[in-house]
């Protein structure tokens, strides 16, 4: 990324100030504008997250606060209530609360003399999700959103659930909030009274996974905050990002489909990050994209192109030899006028004995085939989404397909290159009650390695909908459809795809009660792919173009001891025990702005006993410390998961201590029937 230095309007900082709420709370903020707004008032942009802007996420917020606040926006970066340094205490994701103080915020802003009264907001992850959910509210104010590797609908696709089945990731990030509501507020910041709004969150802050666990079907607790339920509530132009090694990205297929009003798509091969900081790369200027939309619908200027482009701007990635982790995807960039697009056309494939069928090609009845995965079957497909691009992307699928149902097509005899959602159109039945089935579409090199391009997972009880699911009939023929997350592959001549059927697929989600045989009718059955016609050319108007990755000058921080990185899997022959293990630690970094000493380590294992369904445990410790001077604080947060066939059994532990002497210590033990999951 190029620092920039020489920004069009020099800046004015304020490290620390108080937002006012309307029942008393104060919100801690960090504001940057031109220093001409005291004359020359600007619009307004908000990101409003919960992950500590004083230090966890101070030098990222360095990089594009500023450089926005340059071109002429004053950009306010605030701690939601209950996180970092802002009062009160953080009980869950989104709730009316954290939505109407965002509404309040935007008030505050759009009153400020230094604010033209418009106003705008932008985040990644929570701060996209939030950002959706106040444009729904329409606050008179807000004028323009950016929304990042986020979601319009929080059950069907977010962290918790994935078409019905519980996401490991549920667990992963219900122990990261869990780590971070245990987070004291900075002494130098809040005074003398940091105690008692540490205590307070300590003991009030509750153990989302719970929640999370007792809502396992769609229920108005998912519907809050989903604006699928009513996308005319949107009425604001929205720019949607995301990745194609983040989890978030079908959600901006929909949003450019389903919303009434001027909307921005772009998708390139990152992982969950902004793309002026994306990996994979290639990483892109972002920046420069974001200050045009900004421009456009704040300031009124059509002139700097930020509608001029293609709706829709995708990177096409090429094939690749399989990895757990890429510096950077080969492919180059494409672009559709709307979306859904004219030109993509849904090609149906038939299923055949382990083939995929050629539409046409004449062939004999085939016989049923079936499969009962052993629980291995997963162990090397990465993360649910690529959080920060370490190495939690799907290794060589060939591990995973022998316990697999596999269909190979032809090699191909010229490109084919794929852009939407393939859907795997299963005719099938299964011997238990409540099953799942997990599939995926991967590319298979001459050679035979395969790379895993997309993949989906339905909960069958879900076959309907995740309103109301129901128990299956054990021998029951029925046709389900399983749709297969949205992407853009180039797939080359000579090489095939594979289409892989598996009855489990842990750690990614959760296995089914107990052992299940799918058994699958290939004749009623089929893959079905959105073929993008070849070109010899793109329309050059919708061919992207974007410049080279810039921010400003990012704060410092030092690392003082060196930390850990880790993904491996153990396979143990004598007791058959396979796990995963996840070891993200930072070390000891230091912030010398604000002499402030920080430790953050995470340790996560899944795993599994051969082929016993009620061996499943996933577990995560995590380590949160602040020192400097005199002041020494940390927090330990243990999590526990188990099942049996009826229920999942979750034990979490909490202690905080200041200095050596544990100041609080909270624990929690619980059973939660499964309901078809």
């Amino acid at each position: 990324m190029r620092t920039v230095t020489a920004l069009p309007n020099e800046i004015t900082e304020e490290e620390h100030l108080w937002i006012p709420l309307p029942d008393g709370t104060r919100l801690a903020a960090r504001l940057w504008r031109p220093v001409s707004s005291d004359d020359d008032p600007v619009p307004g942009v908000l990101e409003m997250i919960p992950y500590r802007k004083r230090d966890l996420t101070a030098q990222r917020d360095s990089i594009h606060h500023p450089y926005m606040a340059g071109y002429g926006y004053a950009c306010l970066r605030v701690d939601l209530r209950g996180s970092g340094d802002s009062e009160g205490v953080l009980t869950d994701e989104y709730l009316e609360q954290e939505l109407s103080d965002g509404e309040a915020v935007l008030a505050w802003m759009a009153q400020q003399p230094w604010c033209s009264g418009r106003t705008a907001m932008m985040g990644i992850s929570w701060g996209g999700f939030n950002a959706l959910q106040i444009a729904a509210r329409q606050p008179p104010s807000l004028g323009a959103i950016v929304t990042v590797c986020s979601t319009d609908d929080r059950y069907t696709d977010d962290v918790h659930y994935m078409g019905g089945c519980l996401l490991s990731d549920n667990l992963s990030w219900a122990s990261t909030m869990f780590a971070y509501n245990s987070c004291p507020p900075d002494p130098a910041v809040v005074g003398e009274n940091w105690r008692e709004l540490w205590l307070d969150r300590l003991e009030n802050s509750g153990l989302w996974l719970e929640t999370w666990l007792r809502h396992q079907h769609r229920d108005d607790y998912w519907r809050h905050g989903s604006i699928d339920e009513d996308y005319s509530a949107v009425q604001v132009p929205v720019f949607a990002v995301s990745g194609w090694a983040d989890g978030y990205s079908n959600a901006v297929f929909r949003l450019l489909a389903e919303l009434d009003v001027p909307t921005r798509g772009l998708i390139g091969p990152w992982s969950h990050k902004y793309p002026h900081l994306g990996e994979p790369g290639p990483a892109i200027g972002f920046l420069q994209e974001v200050v045009a939309w900004w421009d456009h619908w704040l300031k009124d200027d059509r002139d700097g192109g930020a509608m001029s482009g293609p709706a829709l701007s995708i990177w096409m990635q090429d094939a690749a030899r399989p990895a757990t982790t890429y510096e950077d995807r080969p492919g180059r960039w494409v672009g559709e006028p709307g979306w859904p697009s004219p030109r993509i056309v849904p090609s149906r494939y038939p299923l055949g004995w382990h083939h995929i069928r050629r539409p046409d090609a004449p062939h004999a009845p085939t016989p049923v085939l079936s499969v009962q995965s052993p629980l291995s079957v997963g162990q090397f497909a990465g993360k649910w989404c690529s959080y920060n691009a370490p190495p939690d992307m799907p290794n060589d699928q060939r591990e995973e397909d022998g316990g697999s149902m596999v269909f190979d097509s032809d090699a191909l005899a010229e490109r084919l290159e794929l852009l939407g959602a393939p859907t795997a159109e299963l005719t099938l039945s299964v011997d238990r009650p409540v099953a799942m089935v997990a599939v995926r579409l991967s590319d298979i090199a001459p050679d035979g390695e395969a790379t895993r391009v997309s993949y989906g997972i339905l909960n069958l009880n879900h076959h309907r909908g995740s309103d109301d699911p129901r128990p299956l009939e054990p021998g029951e023929k029925l046709t389900v459809s399983v749709p297969l997350n949205g992407m853009a592959q180039s797939f080359p001549a000579g090489h095939r795809l594979r289409l892989a059927v598996s009855t489990s697929y842990w750690p990614v989600v959760w296995p089914s009660p107990e052992p299940v045989r799918l058994t699958v009718f290939p004749d009623e059955s089929a893959l079905v792919l959105p073929v993008r016609p070849a070109q010899h050319e793109d329309d050059a108007s919708l061919v992207p173009v974007f410049g080279e990755p810039e921010g400003a000058e990012p704060i410092e921080v030092r690392q003082l001891q060196p930390g850990e990185q880790d993904w491996s899997v153990h396979r143990n022959m004598v007791d058959l025990t396979g796990t995963l293990r996840v070891v993200k630690d930072l070390g000891v970094v230091h912030f010398p702005g604000i002499d402030l000493a920080v430790i953050r380590r995470a340790y996560e294992q899944y795993s599994f006993t051969a082929g016993d369904f009620g061996s499943i445990r996933g577990e995560t410790d995590w380590i949160l410390g602040f020192e400097r001077d005199d002041w020494n604080v940390r927090t330990t947060t243990r999590t526990v998961l188990t099942s049996t066939a009826t229920e999942f059994v979750l034990h979490a532990e909490l202690d905080a201590y200041e200095g050596e002497r544990r100041v609080a210590s909270k624990s929690w033990s619980t059973a939660i029937p499964r309901d078809l999951v």
